[in-house]
């Protein structure tokens, strides 16, 4: 395991690369509570058949820095999207097979949607795991707004202090309330929240989830591509997508966005909860097997 910076023109990305440098590409992202060590059972189960892989900490975890304190600290969708495009640049991936879950699976899907020319393949948790932002102004069933109670808590400074003070207690709660049959430790847990430490973690997050709600403005810079995901445009490139079937943010599942795929595509629903490759690293393992699969001449 190689563990390193890569630079683009807004982060410095804090990366773990496994397995041989010419094996073929796949970069898996990580979500909100959570960082690269969700994948830490995935990825000997990639790199056994010959793959690259890439773990990159997203904006405002581990060890990424913005380069410049003037650019803002958004957590909007468009901008992890290009996150991770910027990422394939500068690592001069190609066609790499993108793989992620929540923020990770948003990433993914985004970068996907709107540069398709740049990606192999996809697999993501949730289907098509664009944020509606139109969609997100508006109220959902009671028993999903509970689910959310922290993107609630988070549009307040009440909420703001909470995570800042807070942040460990916070996320260990969404940790349990989210995976409901995953036992995990005291080890397990704290491996991953000392990436919560980042300096831009508590700005990041709460801008994540602003925007979404419609209660902050999204960075100019991202006005346009907003835009065209308003659209919902369609991913053109292989893709497996996964749900859990224990995960309380998605009930019912997303079998139902089947249309919004326009190439080869299945749909797969795990014994997990939401934190779905660290809790069934093996079945997520296969989706990115499968895909790879369909890509091989």
């Amino acid at each position: 395991m190689d563990v390193g910076t890569v630079e683009t023109s807004l982060l410095k990305v804090g990366c773990l690369q496994d397995g041989p440098g010419d094996g073929w590409p796949v970069v898996l992202s990580h979500g909100f509570p959570y960082d690269v060590h969700a994948f830490d059972d995935v990825v000997p189960l990639l790199t056994a058949h010959g793959a690259r892989v890439i773990r990159p900490y997203q904006r405002g975890f581990g060890p990424t820095r913005f380069r410049s304190d003037e650019t803002p600290r958004s957590g909007q969708q468009t901008a992890l999207g290009a996150d991770l495009v910027a990422l394939l640049d500068a690592l001069d991936l190609q066609a790499p097979i993108l793989a992620g879950y929540d923020w990770g699976g948003l990433a993914s899907c985004v970068a996907t949607a709107l540069r398709p020319e740049r990606v192999g393949g996809l697999v993501s948790m949730a289907g098509y795991d664009i944020i509606d932002l139109e969609r997100q102004r508006h109220a959902f069933d009671p028993a999903l707004e509970a689910a959310v109670w922290y993107q609630h808590l988070f549009q307040s400074e009440r909420g703001r202090e909470c995570l800042d003070l807070r942040r460990r207690e916070l996320c260990r709660l969404l940790w349990r309330q989210w995976s409901p049959g995953w036992p995990f430790d005291d080890a397990t847990f704290e491996r991953t929240a000392v990436a919560f430490d980042n300096p831009d973690f508590v700005d990041v997050v709460l801008h994540h989830y602003r925007h979404g709600l419609g209660q902050e403005a999204g960075d100019p810079f991202f006005r346009d591509d907003e835009k065209r995901l308003a659209a919902k445009p369609p991913i053109t490139v292989p893709a497996v997508t996964l749900d859990g079937a224990a995960d309380p943010l998605k009930p019912g599942g997303t079998a139902h966005q089947a249309s919004f795929f326009h190439a080869r595509h299945e749909h797969r629903v795990v014994d997990a909860g939401h934190n779905l490759p660290q809790e069934a690293p093996v079945p997520f393992a296969d989706a990115v097997l499968t895909v790879r699969s369909w890509l091989s001449p």
